[in-house]
């Protein structure tokens, strides 16, 4: 990853590492994806090559009918070779819950194997890596009867994609084949951590848009990494792929990982397509640093994943933005682990509601400590945080642990509660970054679940990567409402700024979705606070102290 300080990489690995993640059972998108990324983010911890998954063994059902089922392999000179590696996965009939990795040095080998339809594919490798490898795949094999399958390396083609910048610098690929046939998926794959891959299909054509692939290659460059991912959907596995992208036909994506004032570290970025098996583009960032990487608009959305220096005794902080949309010539940017810190809700499609009332249970789950640009860490630092209800001004009880997750236990009838929740960052101090949030609401027990009506503001000003602004300058702070207020409509939003850690507030107009006041001198805190009441009579009462720093 590119950045603009002192970014310190890993270096990857030469050699070819092919990969065997075929699955004898139907496997979850989501599974693959966390296996393929876990493996990414390993290597460069370790500074090692990706490794591959053994194949998984399964053993037949029943005793059906069985065919030889015969492989011979040759190189790129048509000889027979024993440099190969070769699964067979059942999709389908008698044979669908098959899978094997047959193997003899001869370069043929046999295998008996129920009637049905299968997924072969074989990588082929010589004795000198930087010859590059084969990956040959037949997405469709009818085993009938006995069967003698030829894979041969001259039939391959290359897989030459590559980024507009001469000088870049090769990382890995992966190339992933899904086929699907009578409602069964099964897939193969190949990762490499070196140039030279050629492919090829292998035998008759399987139905039309059965078979689906993809190719993500990765690179680093001097200026700009590059995350180059294309996808395919025929009747047929590919023979050779060529793409040389021009720069303006790349999306740009910037991510920003910050540092408190006078600290440095070193966290970790990863980018990935958001649909489909990958491996992803993980790199070192020496922070506070910005890393540029160019994408393919193709490949459709992008996920970025940022964690940040570890501390002592605790782990470090993960931040997730996933399903980035991206264009060809824009930029987009992502900042991560940077003032103002604050509530944030999960603003995608299911996500999970911030409150709920499921009978005499009331449950709250709003992330308090949300960075600027309201990434939610995985692991929050703080020193002390406290939840509470009141039911018709009767304290119903306190909760202290995770900041903004509670549940209470009520009663059915109606009535209005006030929900608090407060939390003190990890360095202790009370009137330093102290976020608190209230939130009043009737509520009362129904037959089915019930997302409360909550809110929360967020103030998202332009900061530094160390979370301070210019001293004595004018500043204008985005104000956006998230939650049950931007459907059913803001009767009222004020905003107050404090430059004493709250001791006294002066109240700042809200005009067109932003607040504009002049920084105090330098090293000096400003305090942030939103009082929102939306048409329905629900009220919010946001304070955050130390919101950021003056330089």
């Amino acid at each position: 990853m590119n950045d603009s300080s002192n970014s310190r990489r890993t270096p990857q690995g030469t050699g070819p590492v092919s990969a065997g993640l075929q699955s004898a059972g139907p496997r979850t998108a989501t599974g693959r994806r966390t296996v393929l990324r876990t493996l990414a983010l390993a290597a460069v911890l370790a500074g090692t090559t990706l490794n591959a998954l053994p194949p998984t063994a399964v053993a037949a059902a029943g005793t059906p009918e069985t065919y030889t089922l015969t492989i011979r392999h040759l190189d790129r000179a048509g000889a027979a070779t024993g440099g190969y590696s070769t699964h067979v996965t059942g999709i389908s009939g008698p044979g669908a819950q098959e899978e094997a990795a047959p193997y003899d040095a001869s370069g043929t080998v046999t295998v008996r194997l129920p009637k049905g339809r299968y997924l072969l594919d074989s990588t082929l490798h010589g004795s000198d890596p930087a010859a590059g490898t084969d990956w040959v795949v037949q997405p469709r094999l009818d085993l009938n009867g006995d069967t003698t399958v030829t894979v041969d390396a001259r039939t391959t083609a290359p897989v030459d994609v590559r980024p507009p910048e001469s000088g870049a610098r090769y990382l890995n690929s992966i190339g992933f084949v899904e086929v699907t046939h009578e409602g069964t998926t099964r897939s193969a794959n190949i990762m490499t951590a070196s140039e030279g891959l050629r492919v090829a299909h292998l035998g008759p054509a399987s139905e039309p848009g059965s078979v689906k692939e993809w190719f993500d290659t990765y690179w680093s460059g001097t200026r700009n990494d590059y995350a180059l991912g294309y996808t395919f959907a025929s009747d047929r596995a590919l023979t050779g792929l060529v793409r040389h992208p021009a720069a303006e036909k790349l999306a740009t994506v910037k991510i920003r990982g910050a540092a408190a004032e006078g600290t440095t570290g070193t966290g970790f970025v990863s980018i990935q397509p958001s649909k489909g098996p990958t491996i992803g583009l993980a790199q070192p960032l020496r922070i506070p640093a910005t890393a540029t990487v160019l994408v393919t608009p193709e490949r459709g959305r992008w996920d970025v994943t940022y964690t940040g220096p570890a501390a002592p005794e605790t782990p470090p902080n993960r931040y997730e933005a996933n399903g980035i949309e991206v264009h060809a010539g824009a930029t987009t940017t992502h900042t991560f682990d940077n003032a103002v810190f604050g509530p944030a809700l999960d603003t995608t499609s299911g996500a999970r509601p911030a409150g709920v009332r499921d009978g005499d249970r009331i449950a709250l789950d709003i992330p308090l400590l949300a960075d600027g640009d309201g990434h939610a860490p995985s692991a929050p630092r703080f020193s002390a945080a406290t939840t509470t209800l009141h039911r018709d001004g009767v304290l119903i009880g306190t909760r202290r642990g995770e900041p903004g997750r509670a549940e209470f236990t009520t009663t059915p009838e109606a009535a209005s509660y006030r929900l608090t929740a407060s939390v003190t960052p990890g360095d202790g101090k009370a009137s330093s970054g102290r976020v608190t949030a209230a939130w009043t609401f009737t509520s009362a027990a129904a037959a089915h679940p019930k997302t409360l009506p909550l809110s929360v503001v967020r103030f998202a000003p332009d900061l530094a990567l160390d979370g301070t602004a210019p001293a004595g300058a004018p500043l204008r702070v985005p104000v956006i409402v998230q939650g049950a207020a931007t459907g059913t409509g803001v009767r009222s939003l004020t905003v107050s700024m404090s430059t004493d850690n709250g001791a006294t507030w002066a109240r700042v107009p809200v005009l067109d979705g932003q607040v504009s006041f002049r920084t105090p001198g330098p090293g000096r805190t400003v305090s942030l606070r939103a009082e929102l009441a939306d048409t329905q009579g629900n009220t919010l009462t946001q304070t955050q102290l130390g919101a950021f720093r003056t330089r």
